[in-house]
């Protein structure tokens, strides 16, 4: 998701009864940015991905 909603999903992991579940954050917005800003932003976030599973 991008940093703007981070509030709602935490608060969304608290009333589903998963607090602190990690999310991956990326740059807000998307609908604007560039193709190749788009792919740098999805491996960073790949690479988050990877590192909150194996945690």
């Amino acid at each position: 998701m991008t940093e703007r909603f981070v509030s709602a999903a935490e608060l969304m992991s608290e009333v589903l009864g998963a607090p602190g579940c990690p999310f991956v954050v990326i740059d807000h917005p998307i609908s604007s940015a560039a193709l190749d800003e788009l792919s740098t932003r999805a491996a960073s976030a790949a690479d988050d991905v990877a590192a909150a599973l194996t945690r």
